[in-house]
């Protein structure tokens, strides 16, 4: 049987294929799947490579910028890119653009998928043009990477600094021979009391490694680096922030004609992923730093702002109504501050939910021509902190009018499944047509990119509802009639 990582990896290769001009309604199953012993073509070579690793936020954000050059005698259109079987499961966000046109849109990628003996796993990137003989092109890959961040040490004071540990590669793993490259980490700040430093002969400048500038530390440059080389470090950093990170977050959108309303509830199981408490909460402590307000590891606010027009906003967890929010309305965007009932600190959890109301015309379209809408809401929203927010799965569901059909979408949110389903409501006849949605390994970087729901309507199936509803009084009435003319007496009627 096939590990859970391995699965998840398939779910990670699935949720690349999804771009702007998809419409699908099936989910995505193609894949590769090649022997332990394959090796990528060696069709390309790297002529220059730059990696920027960004550690500003609870995840690590990388981008490779690469120049790629075709030295093979045919035109090339796949290009790899190497990941240890254990870390793809945990990369999200995989995007890949030109960088010098990144109009044209985002490339097709997809999992090369090894056996199960395999340590080595692959992006397969398509290139929209072939690339000809000794012909170069300049990519921008860029990607998140869920739960890589380690604290150190794992326990804290209350009150005490919280540091991360990440540990990578100094040489960016690569299925071909890189000419030079360096990458670049950078840092929230200049407290990075560890880290790891390189020999100077490996360095093409014959300096020591890293190179300090600032908040930023750059390994490298280093010249003709074979495929599948690596060079592992690690950097400590302060983050006094708390590591918020969602397992999962169900989100659904229910549309309604008659009431021309759109309401959204979201449901989230938080945890905080840093470092844990050394000792018992204090709670006179943390009174005590609250009119101070200095850095903490733990999570006190989840500031959510929403689209203007947002209404009858609630805020509830496992115990019930949370009165510890405010909501602020406003022209251009309306912010509604979440409080959880208790401060979350490392390995501390927190689950909750939050729903408001729209009006419906801000989102909702109809065609000039037939009986056909257009629905355009925001695929993830969330809380908008500095430090970030992962999302190990989200479930998006969009609960359309009761006889909606011919329903299709697109969104640039890289989805795994997608299914449409009736979902039955109150005084429904046969159910709501639903659309559902899964995603794994986002990040807030998604927030607002849009989804795109188009549907047929019919006139007749807006008073479907309400003539189910008036013959059914009637039925009622008549039941209530029939029963009342009925002789429920025992003994027989006297006669005159």
């Amino acid at each position: 049987m096939r590990s859970f990582p391995l699965f998840s990896s398939c779910l990670t290769a699935l949720s690349t294929l999804v771009s702007a001009e998809l419409n699908l309604s099936q989910p995505l199953l193609s894949k590769q799947v090649l022997p332990a012993t394959f090796k990528p073509p060696q069709v390309f070579k790297n002529a220059n490579l730059v990696r920027t690793t960004n550690l500003d936020k609870s995840y690590p954000r990388e981008t490779i910028n690469v120049i790629i050059e075709n030295v093979d005698s045919k035109p090339q259109s796949e290009y790899y890119l190497p990941f240890e079987s254990g870390l793809i499961s945990r990369v999200g966000g995989f995007e890949v653009k030109d960088k010098k046109a990144p109009e044209k849109g985002i490339f097709k990628v997809e999992v090369v998928e090894y056996d199960t003996e395999s340590p080595t796993e692959f992006y397969l990137i398509h290139l929209p043009t072939p690339l000809k003989p000794k012909e170069q092109q300049t990519i921008s890959i860029s990607y998140s990477v869920l739960s890589a961040l380690s604290p150190v040490p794992a326990q804290i004071e209350q009150s005490s600094k919280q540091y991360l540990q990440y540990t990578f590669s100094a040489y960016t793993p690569s299925a071909y021979v890189t000419e030079k490259q360096k990458t670049k980490i950078k840092f929230p700040n200049s407290d990075v009391p560890d880290y790891t430093s390189l020999p100077a002969d490996l360095n093409a400048d014959k300096k020591p490694d890293p190179q300090k500038q600032g908040s930023t530390f750059t390994y490298g440059p280093y010249n003709n680096i074979p495929a599948g080389a690596e060079e592992l470090v690690s950097v400590r950093y302060e983050f006094t922030k708390p590591v918020t990170h969602a397992s999962l977050l169900e989100r659904d959108i229910e549309v309604s004609h008659w009431g021309g309303n759109l309401a959204t509830e979201e449901r989230y199981w938080l945890s905080n992923l840093g470092a844990s408490l050394k000792n018992h909460f204090s709670r006179v402590e943390w009174q005590k730093t609250s009119y101070m307000n200095p850095p903490t590891s733990a999570l006190k606010a989840l500031p959510l702002p929403l689209h203007p027009g947002a209404l009858n906003p609630y805020f509830t967890d496992d115990i019930g109504n949370v009165s510890t929010s405010r909501f602020r309305p406003g022209v251009r965007e309306a912010h509604l501050e979440l409080r959880p009932r208790y401060p979350v600190f490392g390995g501390w959890k927190y689950s909750f939910r939050v729903g408001w109301d729209a009006d419906l015309s801000s989102y909702l379209r109809r065609l000039s021509t037939g009986e056909s809408y257009v629905l355009k809401v925001p695929f993830l929203e969330g809380p908008r902190m500095p430090e970030g927010i992962s999302y190990a799965r989200v479930h998006v569901r969009v609960v359309l009018p009761e006889g909606a059909m011919n329903v299709k979408f697109s969104t640039t949110v890289p989805v795994v499944d997608t299914a449409i389903t009736l979902h039955k409501t109150f005084m429904d006849t046969l159910g709501r047509t639903t659309l559902s949605l899964s995603a794994i390994n986002l990040v807030d970087d998604f927030r607002e990119r849009e989804l795109v729901v188009t549907y047929d309507y019919p006139w007749t199936a807006g008073f479907r509802k309400p003539v189910v509803i008036t013959l059914g009084m009637f039925a009622v009435f008549a039941v209530v009639w029939v029963v009342g003319s009925l002789d429920m007496s025992i003994g027989k009627k006297k006669t005159a």
